[in-house]
């Protein structure tokens, strides 16, 4: 994992005295709220619907069990004793005291995390695939380079008020768990013909309002002019993009209204003028790759241990997690396990103080004491020997983080919604739980297969919707809640948006679509096929029909 040297730290510690200054003097009236509003923002705060809401950077979703055990103490002492993990790998508290904020920060800048940079319009968290330097498909770990661009970003002068939020994701994999195609930038690493590993540019994908597929604008980068390349695009977008009109201010918009050719003309001009004088050279890779060493990993044989493989026989509560929450690991004798934050009754990626100072001693005691935060708001323990996963399994149940249901129907991604977020238009936790209490059903829900249901509670779309194999996004009819349905969406290699299903739905009537579309899958599928795959084969008529009663 990447330690601060005395930059970073120097850095952060600074961050958390100016914004003690700055918080004391608008508490004492000496700032006004506008005067105020910029300078939290760049430190993470909100001031929502009942409280302020702080947000914290996990970088590319890596965090210590020292970090984790300090999440829990914060969650402890400044909020409700709990902390919401979102799908931007990162953690919210939503119920902090403003003038305790400070406090906060400086707590975090003692573990080497911060708030900065996690609002406004600026670069925002890095994020990559969660199970970098561990899974077997990869081409190279990309988090070296998430933490060069996260160094390269962090108070870049030029772009501390872009037109709006800019998100960047880097995969290294075949199957892309990053979703890079939905991103400002995605960063792919490839390999050319020649053999050298570099990465494939996207630019313009997003999410929210105008959901946008991103767009290959350069096939292969050589890794040393990355830095160069992503700075000239930033330039082209911090010039051109719309400052009028904050729906229309994203780079997506900007790629559609100049179109892609001339858009990358535009960065290849800038380009050509700096890239001889921002080069990633070897060195500095080297220097940061040192910190993502693998662990002292055994030499262990690569079938499963026998007493193991004998409990996933005799065991079904205990072959269903081994099947469904655990995945295969690149080295043998290892297991990547999934810790699912999506038990029955509780909002998705809620945890509290003491389940992550449990998960932070689990972690020390089966998996080096590293914790990974998903985008889909679950955590890993990348690395945990096979012949321990009974044991750890024990401990998770205990613990309520042991679900066997990850990337089936009641692994939901979700947003906070009207019960917290100021800008919703509605609520998604309770929609959430109303589709959760339908499908309890173990063997149901395992009949479904691979199957992703995202609820956000307005168009800013933080629950995803539009890439949802399922998507439901609220909205407001005279004071009403309504939610609008869409099939077919995905944010992997195939990334498609959601294709609407047809009229808003009643908030009371949104559980029985939800199941009637899940019955109509059932009845229609060909043998072995996924829903996804079902609903680009048939289309969404017969859907639409089931739902809607049209005949």
């Amino acid at each position: 994992m990447y330690q601060y040297d005395e930059f970073d730290q120097r850095i952060v510690d600074e961050r958390v005295r100016q914004f003690r200054d700055q918080t004391a003097r608008f508490l004492a009236g000496q700032l006004t709220e506008d005067q105020f509003r910029p300078l939290r923002l760049m430190n993470g705060l909100y001031l929502q619907r009942h409280a302020p809401m702080l947000r914290v950077a996990i970088p590319y979703g890596l965090l210590s069990t020292r970090q984790l055990r300090m999440l829990a103490h914060i969650a402890r002492t400044y909020d409700r004793g709990y902390g919401h993990f979102t799908t931007r790998q990162n953690v919210q508290y939503n119920w902090p005291d403003l003038d305790r904020v400070p406090d906060i920060l400086a707590d975090l800048a003692s573990v080497q995390m911060h708030a900065i940079q996690t609002s406004g319009n600026c670069i925002r968290n890095v994020t990559s695939d969660p199970i970098a330097g561990v899974a077997a498909d990869e081409l190279e770990d990309p988090r070296p380079y998430c933490e060069i661009i996260r160094q390269w970003s962090t108070f870049h002068p030029e772009f501390s008020y872009l037109p709006r939020k800019f998100k960047i994701a880097v995969t290294g994999a075949e199957q892309d768990r990053a979703a890079v195609q939905v991103h400002d930038i995605g960063l792919r690493l490839v390999r050319n013909e020649a053999g050298e590993v570099g990465f494939a540019v996207l630019v313009g994908g997003g999410l929210g309002r105008t959901p946008i597929i991103g767009e290959t604008i350069r096939p292969f980068l050589a890794k040393r002019d990355l830095l160069s390349y992503l700075e000239a695009i930033l330039r082209v977008y911090n010039r051109f993009g719309r400052r009028d009109n904050k729906y229309k201010a994203r780079i997506k918009i900007l790629l559609k209204e100049t179109g892609v050719a001339a858009f990358t003309t535009q960065v290849e001009q800038e380009w050509q003028q700096i890239k001889d004088h921002l080069v990633l050279d070897d060195t500095e890779i080297e220097r940061v790759k040192a910190h993502f060493t693998e662990p002292p990993y055994e030499n262990l044989p690569a079938e499963l241990p026998g007493a193991v493989a004998q409990r996933t026989e005799s065991d079904p509560a205990f072959a269903a997690w081994f099947r469904h929450n655990t995945f295969a690991h690149k080295v043998p004798g290892y297991r990547i396990v999934f810790l699912s934050l999506k038990p029955p009754k509780v909002p998705p990626g809620d945890l509290d103080h003491r389940q992550m100072d449990a998960i932070a001693e689990l972690a020390d005691r089966f998996s080096f004491g590293e914790i990974r935060v998903t985008h889909n708001q679950n955590m890993i323990f990348a690395d945990v020997r096979a012949s321990e996963l009974h044991a750890l399994w024990t401990e998770l149940r205990e613990w309520g983080v042991a679900t066997p249901n990850i990337n089936k129907a009641t692994d939901i991604i979700c947003c906070p919604g009207l019960d917290f977020c100021s800008l919703a238009n509605a609520s998604s936790i309770p929609i959430a739980e109303e589709i959760y209490s339908r499908l309890d059903n173990f063997d149901y829900l395992y009949d479904l297969g691979d199957l992703r249901i995202n609820i956000s509670g307005c168009m800013n779309g933080c629950g995803h919707h539009t890439v949802g194999h399922i998507g439901i996004l609220g909205v407001d009819k005279k004071g009403e809640e309504w939610y609008q349905l869409t099939l077919g969406g995905s944010s992997a290699n195939e990334a498609a948006l959601g294709e609407r299903l047809g009229p808003a739905i009643a908030k009371p009537d949104v559980a029985d679509a939800v199941t009637t579309i899940l019955k109509t899958y059932v009845e229609l599928r060909a043998p072995d096929e996924s829903f996804l795959q079902t609903v680009r084969r048939i289309g969404i008529t017969p859907f639409q029909e089931q739902v809607y009663g049209h005949h």
